[in-house]
Order: C-alpha cells, then sequence, then structure tokens
C-alpha cells in the first residue's frame, strides 16, 4: 500500500488555516476596536451636525462613556 499524504491547496487563505476559536477572537477584537474610533468621531461631531443626527449633546455624552466592549 502507498501512504497519500494530504496537502492544503496554494489558493488557501492563511486566514482560512486558523482555528475558529482564534478566527473569532480577531473579529471581536476589531469590532471593539472599531466601535471605540467611532465613539470617537462621533465626539467631535458638531452640534449642528448633531441636529441633523437627531442627537442631543447628553446623547453622544451617553454613548461615549459606554466601555468599548459595550453597545
Amino acid at each position: 500500500m502507498t501512504a497519500t499524504t494530504a496537502s492544503t491547496p496554494a489558493s488557501v487563505s492563511p486566514v482560512g488555516r486558523l482555528p475558529f476559536l482564534r478566527r473569532l477572537r480577531l473579529r471581536l477584537v476589531a469590532g471593539w476596536y472599531d466601535r471605540h474610533l467611532q465613539r470617537l468621531d462621533l465626539a467631535d461631531i458638531d452640534e449642528h451636525l448633531l441636529r441633523d443626527l437627531g442627537l442631543t449633546r447628553e446623547d453622544v455624552r451617553r454613548e461615549c462613556a459606554k466601555s468599548f466592549w459595550q453597545t
């Protein structure tokens, strides 16, 4: 009998080889970082644009006071 070896095709991306939990953790951290950046941007919006968005300065303060993992 001849032994056969399984090889990974060259077209598979390195991310595809990562274990599921590692990819999940990377997506979670990336989402947290994105939320953090969005809140920083929200804090910089001026009053005129806040009115256009239907937000008050208190809404912005409350949102920006949340931790990065809170939705």
